[in-house]
């Protein structure tokens, strides 16, 4: 029962991170109907650039100070990647077949991994031991500050997101753009803005997911961004993609199977198969979603986009 429970509270916090990411993929696909598939390594940049930060500002600033600096600094840098590729990537392609930003959108993500392999080398970057979090044992579970400080944070973020899109203006307008782009330009939306600002809100949310995966692996990696992005997509579809609370769902579905799984299959499988294959479920999930309820849980059946 304890193995069931820590892998339970693992799960829920690995899948924080997954819903995080995943809200990324759901925005632009709910008003583009586009999967952005380079938005994973718009989540590796923001790692990357948090490492690159607190390595400059390590020993400089109280331990506080440099983790907000470093967030801030990575939320600046993916908005801006965002809005540069919706501008140059996949604004000329908005009324294109659909085939081709879905081809730009797997070019830019090879081109932003390889770049980052040449910014910051094809080595694994490691997190400096910047504190020691207060460990907590409670029913056999332990988690620590820093455990705990991501999860609340992750929900926090998504409760403000579903309140932002819900309860304002540009929420509304967003929520506009989505059913219907055309009728919303003659209502007087700005429909290139709101998706700017779509691409923009993903960005600046995947960014402080990249800083949440420094701290909970403690290091990052120039692919990193490939199999997370394919895991946050997956759950995007399983929650229902296009769906912000779909994603929520979705993300943290994800997590405790994959923590699941991780705890049982050595022994459901008697021992042939370990931990590692723990990934594998991620597209179990996925196929099983696509043939059983391609709309998601949260999602409803739509006609194809044109």
């Amino acid at each position: 029962m304890d193995i069931f429970l820590q892998q339970m509270v693992n799960g829920l916090l690995l899948g924080s991170i997954y819903a995080l990411v995943a809200l990324g993929y759901t925005m632009v696909y709910g008003i583009l109907g586009l999967i952005n598939f380079a938005h994973g390594d718009i989540v590796m940049v923001g790692a990357m650039v948090t490492l690159s930060t607190i390595g400059v500002l390590e020993g400089h600033l109280p331990i506080g100070v440099i983790l907000l600096v470093a967030c801030l600094v990575a939320i600046v840098v993916c908005v801006l990647m965002g809005l540069l590729l919706e501008r140059v990537a996949y604004r000329p392609l908005r009324h294109a077949p659909r085939l081709a930003p879905l081809i730009t959108a797997i070019g830019v993500s090879l081109l932003i991994q390889y770049s980052a392999a040449l910014i910051w080398g094809k080595q694994y970057i490691a997190l400096p031991e910047l504190f020691k979090p207060s460990q907590y044992v409670w029913a056999g579970v332990e988690i620590n500050a820093l455990q705990i400080f991501i999860f609340v944070l992750a929900l926090l973020i998504m409760a403000s997101l579903a309140l932002f899109v819900k309860h304002t203006r540009l929420g509304r307008a967003m929520q506009a753009t989505e059913q219907n782009a055309d009728s919303a330009t003659l209502m007087g939306v700005n429909t290139t803005g709101v998706i700017a600002l779509t691409f923009a809100i993903g960005a600046a949310i995947g960014a402080v997911a990249g800083v949440m995966i420094d701290l909970y692996y403690g290091q990052a990696h120039y692919f990193m961004g490939f199999l997370l992005g394919l895991k946050a997509f997956t759950a995007a579809v399983l929650g229902g993609i296009g769906h912000i609370g779909g994603a929520m769902l979705g993300g943290l579905l994800l997590g405790v199977i994959e923590s699941l799984s991780a705890g049982y299959i050595g022994d459901l499988t008697g021992g042939l198969f370990g931990s590692n294959y723990r990934d594998v479920f991620t597209f179990f999930v996925l196929i099983g979603v696509l043939m059983l309820r391609p709309s998601g849980l949260l999602g409803r059946a739509t006609t194809e986009r044109a």
